[in-house]
C-alpha cells in the first residue's frame, strides 16, 4: 500500500471536511433564536460530528505518514504544522462537549484550516532524519509542545472571540484599531498561501550558490523574485531577477524574500476586502459573536490556558532540554528557538499571575489570550524559518 499517497489524501479529506463543519456552525450562530437553541442547535450537532470525521481523517493521515516515513511526522515545517492544526481541533472538540458553544467552531475552524493552508506551502516529500533527530525525545518533546500551543491556541479563540463581540466598533478607538491589526495579520497567512501558489502556477525558479553559517558552500532555490540574496551569493540562473541586497548568513534571506512577498500579497488582498466592505474586517465578522456568551469565552481561554500551560511546560522545556543534552549534550544554549520558547514560557506565566492575582478577567485577559498566540505564530514563523540557529532544519 502506497501509505504516502493515502496519507495526503486523508489531510484533503480532513482539510475539506474543517470547511464543511465550519457553514454547519455558521449556520447555527445565525439561525438560533435564543442562548437554548444557540446551545442545542442541529446545526452545531452536525458540524460537530463532520467535525470528528475530518479528526478522525487528519489522525489517519498523521499515522499513515509516520508508517510511510518510518519516523513521527514531526520533522519539518510541514509535518509539525499539520500536527498542529490536528491537536488544535482535538482541543477544540473536547472543549465544544464541555460547553456546547457553536461559535468556537466558527472561529477555531476556520483557524485550522488556514494553519494546514500555510503547512501545504511547505516542502512534502519524505525525508530521511537527520542524526540529531534520530531520537525518541523528539517525538515525545515535538508532540507534547504542539500538544500545548494548540490548547493555548483556543484561548486565543475564545479570547478573539470576546474582543470581536464587546468592542465598540462604530467608533474610532484603540481597541478597534489593535483587534483590526489582529484580522490583518491573518490576512497575512493567506496572503502567504496566494503568493506561493501564484508563483509556483508561474513555474518561477531561481538557482543561488552561497556560503552558509559555518563557512561552506551551498546551494539554494528561489521559487518566488528573489528580493533578499543568501550571505556571499552567486546568481546562477540566467534572466533571473538580481537580489536587492545580500544578508549575513544568521538571515534566512529566502525566507525572508517568501515573507516578504506574503506581506505584499497579503496586504493587497486586505485592501480589497476593506474596500469591498467598506468597513474593518472586525466589524464584518461581529454579527457572528452576537450569540457568543462572553462570560464563557472568559472561562474558556482561562481553563484553556490552566490546561495548556503545564503541556507546554512539558513538552517546549522540559522534555526539550533531555533532548538536546541527548543531540547536543548541554540542556541549553541560548538557540533563538529556545529562547523563544523561554519568551512564550514566560509570557503565560505572568498571564496565569495576572489572572489569579490581580483578577485580570474579560478584555485584560482576552488581550493577553490573543497576544500569547502571536507570539506561538512569531516563534513557529520568524523564528524557525528567518532566524539561522540549530533548528533550521525545520
Amino acid at each position: 500500500m502506497d501509505y504516502a499517497s493515502l496519507s495526503a489524501n486523508l489531510l484533503l479529506v480532513s482539510f475539506v471536511t474543517y470547511l464543511v463543519a465550519t457553514g454547519f456552525f455558521g449556520g447555527a450562530v445565525r439561525k438560533s433564536t435564543s442562548e437554548k437553541a444557540y446551545q442545542k442547535s442541529k446545526f452545531g450537532t452536525v458540524g460537530i460530528w463532520i467535525t470528528i470525521v475530518g479528526f478522525i481523517a487528519h489522525i489517519g493521515y498523521f499515522i499513515t505518514r509516520w508508517i510511510a516515513s518510518g519516523h513521527a511526522p514531526v520533522s519539518n515545517m510541514f509535518e509539525f504544522t499539520t500536527a498542529f492544526a490536528m491537536m488544535l481541533v482535538g482541543a477544540f472538540i473536547l472543549l465544544f462537549f464541555m460547553y456546547r458553544t457553536p461559535s468556537l467552531g466558527l472561529f477555531a475552524l476556520p483557524i485550522a484550516v488556514i494553519i494546514i493552508s500555510y503547512a501545504t506551502m511547505f516542502p512534502r516529500d519524505i525525508t530521511p532524519l537527520i542524526p540529531a533527530l534520530k531520537s525518541k525525545w523528539l517525538t515525545i518533546h515535538v508532540i507534547t509542545a504542539a500538544l500545548g500551543e494548540a490548547i493555548l491556541a483556543i484561548s486565543a479563540v475564545a479570547g478573539l472571540i470576546y474582543l470581536i463581540k464587546n468592542i465598540d466598533m462604530s467608533r474610532r478607538s484603540k481597541e478597534r484599531m489593535w483587534i483590526e491589526v489582529v484580522m490583518f495579520t491573518v490576512v497575512l497567512v493567506v496572503g502567504f498561501v496566494v503568493s506561493t501558489i501564484s508563483f509556483n502556477v508561474a513555474g518561477y525558479e531561481a538557482e543561488f550558490n552561497y556560503v552558509d553559517k559555518d563557512g561552506r558552500p551551498a546551494q539554494v532555490t528561489y521559487n518566488n523574485p528573489p528580493l533578499f540574496g543568501m550571505n556571499e551569493y552567486e546568481l546562477l540562473t540566467p534572466d533571473a531577477m538580481e537580489p536587492i541586497a545580500s544578508l549575513p548568513a544568521i538571515m534566512n534571506a529566502k525566507t525572508l524574500t517568501t515573507f516578504t512577498w506574503s506581506v505584499l500579497f497579503g496586504t493587497i488582498i486586505y485592501i480589497i476586502l476593506r474596500l469591498i466592505f467598506r468597513r474593518p474586517l472586525a466589524a464584518v465578522v461581529q454579527p457572528l459573536t452576537k450569540k457568543a456568551n462572553s462570560q464563557l469565552m472568559d472561562e474558556i481561554g482561562y481553563r484553556s490556558v490552566l490546561i495548556g500551560f503545564p503541556v507546554f511546560t512539558l513538552g517546549a522545556l522540559i522534555f526539550a532540554m533531555i533532548w538536546a543534552h541527548e543531540a547536543w549534550s548541554r540542556f541549553w544554549g541560548w538557540d533563538p528557538k529556545e529562547v523563544w520558547a523561554l519568551i512564550t514560557w514566560l509570557f503565560y506565566a505572568a498571564f496565569l499571575h495576572l489572572r489569579l492575582s490581580r483578577g485580570w478577567e474579560g478584555k485584560k485577559s482576552a488581550w493577553l489570550a490573543v497576544i500569547g498566540f502571536i507570539i506561538i505564530m512569531f516563534n513557529l514563523i520568524a523564528v524557525n524559518l528567518i532566524i539561522a540557529g540549530l533548528h533550521s532544519y525545520a
